[in-house]
């Protein structure tokens, strides 16, 4: 009896097939460690890009994360709620809305990064280095040959 047929490879033969499960398994293990924290993916993203490029107008994280504006609003509103960020207008242009880290939120960044890295350890650790950055530019490689340029958010 033949297991494949003509043109139909099996499932694991597909790159896409071990990549997209590996994938879910980690980015769920993330999600649901950092939801034990009250933080979502999102949350975390966005805390993560306003630590690199503190005063970012709405606009910016909502172009930057690939993210409708109405899908910042609402991230901003759950990180302001926790004092975690915080607006100031531009001096010259009132109108404009500026967001910043909080110091309550870079205290709490580390302890998110350390649940990041974790993560990391858990599904990476059994890579040598070398494997894992032989990795790491295959993947690289792939998001630039496609032009994948959006943050994952989910």
């Amino acid at each position: 009896m033949e297991t494949e047929r003509a043109g139909q490879a099996e499932l694991e033969s597909h790159l896409g097939y071990w990549m997209r499960r590996v994938s879910n398994r980690v980015s769920g293990a993330f999600a649901r460690a950092l939801q034990a924290r009250q933080t979502s993916v999102a949350e975390w993203v966005m805390l993560q890009h306003l630590r690199q490029r503190p005063r970012t107008t709405p606009g910016e994280l909502a172009e930057a994360l690939s993210l409708t504006r109405g899908a910042v609003s609402k991230i901003v509103d759950k990180l302001e709620a926790k004092n975690w960020i915080a607006s100031s207008t531009k001096r010259e242009d009132h109108r404009v809305q500026l967001l910043s880290l909080t110091p309550r939120g870079r205290r709490v960044l580390p302890q998110l990064a350390e649940i990041a890295d974790r993560n990391d350890r858990q599904f990476f650790d059994c890579l040598d280095a070398g494997e894992k950055a032989s990795l790491r530019h295959l993947l690289g490689k792939l998001a630039e040959f496609h032009h994948i340029t959006d943050t994952p958010v989910e």
